[in-house]
């Protein structure tokens, strides 16, 4: 009942919240653009439309009909493995493998979307995806790895468990500053959104995806927002923490929107990045992540 419970609230969290750190996002890039900005309730209308539209598609590939489901569906399930300020519904002793396995996998069906969608433009989108699965996942996983190596488990609540009883050591502050920066590639915002582009490439992968196909799209970017917060906070900086639920609940969801605000202002003051300017980035963020890892093993 305790793991069903917990699944229950990860995925409310994940699917009815997930739109709200958007509109707030959304807010903190009008304020800074001397604009009143749309709603703060705006994804979730933007949602509705889409789910109301009439889907058009100019191909019967069965990848394409499927992958923005699959995308979704993969996206939740990450949710599931994150703890929110409490345990994680789906704790277990390899939690980090899993997690590393779904993320990658939810990054495939965009990749495939591209590719199965008979548009040129969807090709060069996905041919960027595949560059970007190639230089930022590897961060990913080093940086939990050191994680890891250094909590002596792969479970992200047992990570967490040793960082709040141990103190932050200097190899996981190098490693939690290369996943941060490292997911602000991965939520598709400036200066990374080199994978859609509209202005270039018109959307990239999801060029040809309309109605609630493109809505379960964003849908997953709206959820992996949360996740990957969640994640940074409540796996590498799980402090102040609380001997209440309730308030560990709260103070993960408060840091949770300052790290939205934080990802919105770098997508305001910052232009999109060329793809050479984009990998030679990439290589130093690898590099500070090795680095982490190897004073993790190091006693650091």
């Amino acid at each position: 009942m305790k793991v069903l419970g917990l699944g229950i609230f990860n995925l409310i969290l994940a699917i009815f919240l997930s739109p709200l750190l958007e509109g707030i996002a959304r807010k903190v890039v009008a304020l800074i653009q001397s604009r009143i900005g749309p709603p703060l309730l705006q994804p979730y209308f933007d949602l509705l439309k889409l789910f109301g539209k009439e889907e058009v598609t100019n191909t019967d590939n069965i990848l394409f009909k499927y992958t923005p489901l699959i995308c979704f569906s993969s996206t939740l399930l990450l949710a599931l493995l994150i703890p929110f300020g409490i345990d994680a519904p789906l704790s277990m002793s390899g939690d980090i493998i899993v997690f590393s396995y779904i993320l990658i996998f939810s990054a495939l069906m965009v990749l495939i979307s591209g590719i199965s969608s008979g548009s040129p433009y969807g090709v060069i989108g996905s041919s960027r995806e595949m560059m970007m699965i190639l230089t930022v996942e590897p961060v990913f996983v080093i940086a939990l790895i050191t994680a890891a190596v250094k909590s002596e488990s792969l479970s992200f609540s047992g990570i967490a468990q040793w960082q709040i009883d141990n103190g932050l050591p200097f190899s996981m502050m190098v490693a939690g500053t290369a996943l941060f920066l490292t997911i602000l590639r991965s939520l598709s915002r400036m200066p990374f959104d080199i994978v859609e582009a509209e202005t270039e490439i018109m959307g990239g992968p999801f060029i040809e995806q309309a109605g609630p196909k493109l809505a379960l799209f964003k849908w997953s970017y709206y959820v992996k927002n949360l996740v990957f917060a969640s994640l940074f906070f409540s796996v590498f900086f799980p402090w102040p923490h609380f001997d209440f639920a309730l308030l560990n609940i709260i103070m993960v969801l408060v840091k949770i929107g300052v790290f939205v605000s934080i990802v919105a202002v770098v997508h305001s003051v910052n232009p999109r990045l060329r793809v050479d300017q984009t990998i030679k980035y990439f290589g130093v963020i690898i590099f500070i992540a090795f680095a982490g890892l190897a004073f993790a093993l190091v006693g650091v």
